[in-house]
């Protein structure tokens, strides 16, 4: 079975850098064996909103934003947060790190 990564992409005007984001983690998925599922908050809101079924599926959630993202649905599960432009410049990076289990759960804290 094909592992499963789902990933959040986001920055404050929402324009380039979130889609140079998610472009750049899907295609290091592909290149490593993995499936990356994006979900981009630009400008024009949330697309490709991520489906409960994959984030329980994931074996690891990439936050790479400068924008708020919606984090309690990612309780329990190993999770990075970085910048945006970390998502685009370490794309490949962030990937294997997912694959060897370098990343922390996440515990949502309600406030």
């Amino acid at each position: 079975m094909i592992k499963k990564i789902v990933a959040v992409t986001s920055c404050p005007t929402g324009i380039a850098h979130t889609y140079m984001a998610a472009e750049m983690l899907e295609k290091a998925g592909k290149k490593l064996g993995v499936q990356v599922i994006v979900e981009t908050n630009g400008a024009i809101g949330v697309e490709n909103r991520l489906k409960t079924k994959d984030i329980e599926e994931a074996i690891a959630v990439i936050v790479a934003a400068d924008a708020k993202v919606e984090m309690k649905r990612f309780n329990g599960k190993k999770l990075i947060e970085v910048s945006v432009t970390q998502g685009i410049k370490n794309a490949t990076k962030l990937i294997e790190d997912a694959l060897s289990e370098k990343y922390s759960v996440y515990v949502h804290q309600s406030h």
